[in-house]
């Protein structure tokens, strides 16, 4: 496994709410392990193999009821923190509505890192960066994957998370060509969980043929640097009107996408006012999609042109 980097991917996490942002690696993961309970010897003594069957059933189901834990996700393309055609800025409300959503980790799509311009043109415009402002004090983890930089600022993808983020690497798949696009990879380390969870948040381009690199290239970022037995989580805005990524990402990457096991189809999120095409999309690997639900027209229908979706997620 390839290790992750931070700085020049243009990344930016907050550690804790009780200590300042800082680039640089992350926190390492602690493996002591336990000792092994210590064994007497003693008389022995036949053995009731009813009695054990049946302590053993007890066990694996008091194990598995132990060790069932779920988490919502929820996927947004944000727009930058504008409404449809750019009109009317209003990040301040996109923040209420996603806070109202009570998600645990939060995959965004064109989210602005920084714009020089905008705080002129705009009197409720926010300078601190979008990623930022929308985590606030709810979601103490986030990385920011810089993918498109011009001369007034730059946007990309971002992932907040209630649990720790201990390793991220944004991954730069953008094809020949004006579109910027870029796989932003996070590690989680959810508590009482042996192993750790991976998201990735994908904004991928509007050529198809692009699309199919693109998508390659995510498959093999997950066969090269996710262990094939750890949770999964793969969300954000594919692009695929044509609905080809089912089969290439199942038959890459074994991912699956939470609203086909559901419905039998993807949602259609795009346009937010009246969905047409099915653009975004929830896929899991090692984990099984529970609920998935497309958000609500009202208020969604003018916070972002991309309806936004909300799974529970089991591991």
């Amino acid at each position: 496994m390839s290790d992750f980097s931070s700085g020049a991917s243009g990344i930016h996490r907050l550690a804790a709410l009780s200590t300042a942002s800082a680039p640089g690696p992350a926190p390492g993961i602690d493996t002591d392990t336990a000792h092994p309970a210590e064994i007497t010897q003693g008389e022995t003594a036949p053995i009731d193999q009813a009695a054990l069957q049946a302590d053993t059933d007890t066990a694996m189901a008091a194990a598995s009821s132990a060790t069932s834990f779920s988490f919502k996700v929820l996927t947004v393309n944000i727009h930058k923190g504008f409404t449809f055609f750019n009109r009317k800025f209003i990040l301040p409300e996109l923040r209420d509505a996603v806070r109202s959503v009570g998600a645990d980790v939060v995959f965004l799509q064109e989210v602005t890192g920084s714009n020089i311009k905008h705080p002129d043109r705009f009197d409720n415009y926010t300078e601190t960066p979008h990623y930022e402002f929308l985590a606030d004090s709810i979601w103490p983890q986030f990385a920011y994957g810089r993918n498109a930089v011009y001369t007034n600022g730059d946007h990309g993808n971002a992932i907040m998370s209630k649990f720790p983020i201990v390793r991220f690497q944004n991954h730069d798949v953008s094809i020949n060509g004006p579109e910027k696009r870029g796989l932003l990879h996070c590690e989680l380390q959810v508590p009482g969980l042996s192993t750790n969870v991976h998201a990735i948040c994908v904004h991928l381009s509007l050529t198809e043929a692009h699309r199919r690199q693109q998508m390659e290239m995510l498959c093999k970022l997950i066969r090269e640097e996710i262990e094939p037995h750890a949770p999964l989580v793969v969300a954000g805005d594919f692009n695929d009107w044509r609905q080809r990524a089912h089969a290439q990402l199942a038959e890459g990457a074994d991912l699956h996408e939470v609203f086909m096991q559901a419905h039998g189809r993807a949602a259609r999120t795009f346009p937010a006012r009246l969905p047409l095409l099915g653009l975004d999309r929830i896929y899991v690997r090692n984990a099984i999609g529970h609920a998935p639900v497309v958000l609500p027209h009202k208020p969604w229908s003018h916070l972002s042109d991309h309806a936004p979706l909300a799974a529970e997620i089991e591991l």
